[in-house]
């Protein structure tokens, strides 16, 4: 297998070696862009970081790429956000398994930064974020810990015709949260049909997936058009886990029950992707309202539906095992806490002096979890997303003014939902299956742009920009079942027992944990809609100065209701010291701002430190709870950025760009460190009763500074090869950052860690596309560097439990390879086979740590994992299989 790839590689670079060229941008109207088939090259107008309509990626002072539709349709993944990655080496986004509900709404990163510090946008139009606030506090979500960025996996893939990034920082162009880089995704719109049917599975035989898409596009009059995009997905789950050693022992102790264990008789909680499937919709339209103004509408529908495993709840204690082949033992686990003890269901005589009112009698009339569960459970979490995004306005010219006037809005709701479960302080009365309400987020744009020209003799017209844009957002919570939060009749149990006829005396109390097993619904003190409104100014000035030198300048200032006002200004520029070299600079400052739903979000999760649930709640600020642990209210996070860079370009065929970057940003809004609940908590807190003694509290706090720099290098060359075009793609990015400054008080070792590891410094892609007749070869190489995970496998001093955190496991450096060939029938049909991850690989296993002892009889750590769970920078999964049909006309 290394032999194979050291050929491949081999071949692919001697190629590449003769020779590099940028990686292209697309044309300053999004709606004109987007019908270009062909790949873009060196020529293509660039549209974002400027307001000029005939800026090129070899002329713009901002780094620019551009990703063509056939690199996003065709890769062996339909999920928009996966193929991203696999084409920019500066996004992240983990496979987050049995991450809560960061499985079904991940969020990516962009240099390093947590995804809501990325702009994203649709046509040039801000694209709303997900209703999701990523407060589970595992290590795949320690880049993102904390934000709330937008859902791009909603967008199908084959209504893209590209995507525009923007790598760096632009909110004195575009407003709040783009301090990390823009993305545009620019939609077709040309005339024509175009299906595509695919289907696929992992080499382990499970992930089937089944994708069938659509596009029609027709011509309205002259210029007019409409086009509709429609996709469905299924995907069915895969397990990439082992037993769990406690049901290992479950079955050794217990065998005639061991058929009742969850998944029977495969692993009693999965790793691995979760079954989902999904529809995805988009509609794009617009005409020539008179010879100068012109009419658009645009809109994406997306609806998800994913099911995953939580872990597995232990109806018995179970004991120590040896590991390693060595004379060291590990110990057990306790049961789950349902399993504990059982429900005392006797109350108190009434009336009895020695019994008090809502007392229980300590006898035999008791209920038992296991009368439910003989061997345990392990619940299932369900996701229902959807998105609605909706755009319309009108442009026009007249002379060097031009203008656009628009209106955006974004729905994104997701449901949650679990069964397979229970509600301990309910006891018999509870239910198996939870309705945890609905999160959703809405925006409102509206927008007024204008442009306009003016000769001032120089080498080009200056092109003066300016605007206004008004913003609501609104964050809602609902309220779940009563029991999927609730604190029952039997949370809180005083024991008594009889000592002589009518006679009790005190014996014991037992706690039944309230809420749902795994997750707590929304509760109706936590429910309610929280808004925020803001409006912006921004002007801009562009031009060139001399045929070598062109410049520009932008300055927004931008007012919330709820946090006041921030001003944010940026220069760059373009040197040419020659028709084939060019230097390149930018410097900027930025802003984003607390959501709504960071300012205001309440959740009660569950944890699981070393095999033990411990219950996690997130508060918001301004809370009794947060403020007890010192919360304080939350601040816009600020920010510089410096970007310098070299432009090659000595002809048609070779592009070379390398440009780069440091990024600071001040106050940045993340969540806490968790603090362990005391009895003593509880007694100037009594909410607190909903956590419990040994849970944990967090909350969103402005606790660190950090400093991320790096470098990004992007070069293509086009030749031919046998009588054929070849293109050659390489992308390389180090990203690296550091935390400057924090609160040691909230910011704990492990995201200090993580922040700077969880995704590798180092990242590169190596494509290649050649045609000859009717036959198509694709090829990718990606690296991926050494990373780290700080939160899941700590590191820590002397190797003892009580050691300080001082590192997280390394995962090491893997190569992983794509391939696709194609044949075309008649022009029109198109027939693929295809494999992501062809040589198969896997990240590192875990190692045994004093925190994560390894088993002997599972080969895993105590929750059955034997990957790491963020997944790594491509996953758990393994190989890829695919073949696709496509018709294009």
């Amino acid at each position: 297998m290394t032999d194979h790839r050291s050929r491949l590689l081999a071949g692919a670079a001697a190629i590449v070696l003769s020779g590099f060229a940028a990686q292209p941008a697309f044309a300053q109207d999004a709606l004109d862009a987007a019908q270009a088939e062909q790949a873009p090259d060196a020529s293509t107008i660039v549209v974002i970081g400027t307001r000029r309509t005939d800026r090129t990626v070899t002329d713009s002072p901002s780094p620019v790429d551009v990703i063509g539709s056939e690199e996003l349709v065709g890769q062996a993944t339909a999920n928009v956000m996966d193929a991203v990655r696999n084409v920019v080496p500066s996004f992240f986004v983990g496979q987050n398994t049995i991450s809560d509900a960061s499985t079904f709404v991940r969020s990516p990163s962009l240099r390093g930064l947590p995804g809501d510090e990325t702009l994203v946008m649709i046509n040039g139009k801000r694209f709303n974020r997900s209703s999701l606030v990523q407060v589970y506090a595992g290590g795949d979500t320690a880049l993102s810990f904390g934000s709330q960025a937008p859902d791009i996996s909603s967008i199908p893939s084959m209504a893209i015709g590209n995507l525009q990034v923007l790598r760096e920082g632009a909110t004195a162009q575009y407003g709040s949260d783009a301090i990390a880089g823009v993305f545009n995704f620019g939609l077709k719109n040309q005339p024509g049909l175009e299906m595509q049917a695919k289907y696929g599975q992992y080499y382990e035989g499970d992930g089937e997936s089944w994708q069938l898409a659509g596009y029609g596009g027709v011509a309205i009059g002259d210029t007019g058009y409409l086009s509709v995009t429609a996709e469905y997905t299924d995907d069915k789950g895969t397990s990439r886990g082992a037993q769990r050693p406690s049901a290992v022992y479950f079955t050794q102790t217990f065998p005639t029950l061991a058929t009742q264990l969850p998944n029977y008789p495969g692993p009693v909680q999965i790793w691995g992707s979760s079954p989902r499937h999904a529809f995805k919709a988009v509609v794009n339209a617009g005409f020539d309202v008179s010879d100068a103004v012109q009419w658009y509408a645009f809109g994406n529908y997306g609806d998800s539906h994913a099911d995953q495993s939580f872990n597995y709840r232990e109806f018995a204690a179970w004991s120590a095992e040896r590991f390693n082949g060595t004379s060291t033992s590990v110990g057990g686990g306790n049961a789950n806490s349902a399993f504990a003890h059982p429900v005392y269901l006797t109350p108190c005589p009434a009336n009895n002096a020695t019994c008090p009112a809502g007392a229980f009698v300590k006898d035999t009339n008791v209920y038992n979890f296991t009368s439910l569960y003989p061997a345990g459970f392990t619940p299932r979490f369900v996701g229902d997303s959807q998105e609605l995004f909706g755009s319309t306005g009108v442009k026009g010219e007249n002379g060097p003014f031009a203008w656009d006037v628009s209106a955006t809005y974004g729905r994104h709701t997701l449901d949650l939902s679990m069964y397979n479960s229970l509600s301990p302080s309910y006891g018999p009365q509870s239910q198996t299956s939870f309705e945890f309400g609905r999160l959703i987020q809405r925006e409102l744009n509206f927008n007024l742009d204008t442009t306009y020209e003016i000769d001032a003799g120089m080498a080009s017209p200056l092109t003066l920009s300016g605007g206004l844009e008004w913003r609501r957002e609104t964050y809602e919570a609902t309220p779940g079942d009563t029991q999927s939060y609730g604190v029952g009749p039997f949370a809180l149990q005083r024991l008594y027992v009889q000592t002589a006829p009518g006679v009790y005396a005190f014996d014991s109390t037992v706690t039944m944990s309230p809420g749902a097993s795994g997750y707590a619904g929304t509760n109706p003190v936590a429910a309610g809609s929280f808004s925020q409104r803001s409006w912006a100014g921004y002007v801009g000035l562009e031009g060139d100065i001399t045929p070598e030198l062109s410049f520009g300048v932008a300055g927004r200032y931008e007012h919330y209701n709820t946090f006041g006002s921030a001003t944010v200004g940026k220069v760059n520029a373009i040197y040419h010291i020659s028709p084939a070299f060019a230097v390149r600079g930018t410097v900027g400052t930025g802003f984003h701002a607390p959501s709504p739903g960071q300012s205001n979000v309440q959740i009660l999760t569950t944890s699981f430190v070393q095999g033990n649930a411990v219950q996690v709640g997130t508060y918001p600020v301004g809370s009794a709870i947060a403020q007890y642990y010192g919360a304080k209210p939350l601040t816009p996070e600020e920010s510089t950025n410096f970007g310098f860079g070299f432009v090659i370009d000595p002809g048609s065929d070779l592009n070379l760009t390398i440009d780069a970057y440091s990024i600071k940003v001040r106050n940045r809004i993340g969540i806490s460190q968790s603090f362990t609940v005391s009895q003593a908590d509880i007694n100037a807190q009594p909410s607190l009763l909903a956590v419990g003694v040994g849970g944990r509290v967090q909350y969103f706090t402005n606790g660190f500074d950090t400093r991320t720099q790096g470098v990004d290098v992007v070069g293509t060359y086009r030749t031919q090869l046998a009588g054929g075009p070849l293109n050659l793609t390489l992308a390389y990015n180090y990203n690296k950052s550091k935390v400057t400054d924090f609160d040691p008080g909230v910011i704990g070792p492990t995201q200090l860690i993580d922040i700077q590891y969880l995704a590798p410094n180092h990242r590169a892609t190596l494509s290649a596309n050649w045609q000859l007749g009717d036959f198509a070869l694709n090829l990718r190489e990606s690296y991926y560097g050494e990373w780290r995970d700080a939160n899941d496998y700590p590191i820590r001093a002397g190797n003892v439990s009580t050691g300080a955190i001082i590192d997280g496991q390394h995962f090491g450096a893997k190569f992983t390879t794509d391939i696709e060939l194609s044949y075309t029938l008649m022009d029109h049909y198109t027939l693929s086979v295809g494999a992501n991850n062809l040589f198969d690989e896997y990240p590192d296993k875990i190692i045994a740590t004093v925190n994560n002892p390894i088993y002997t009889s599972t080969g895993s750590i105590s929750n059955g994992s034997v990957y790491p769970r963020p997944g790594g920078p491509f996953g758990i999964n393994g190989g890829f299989w695919y073949v696709k049909l496509g018709v294009k006309y």
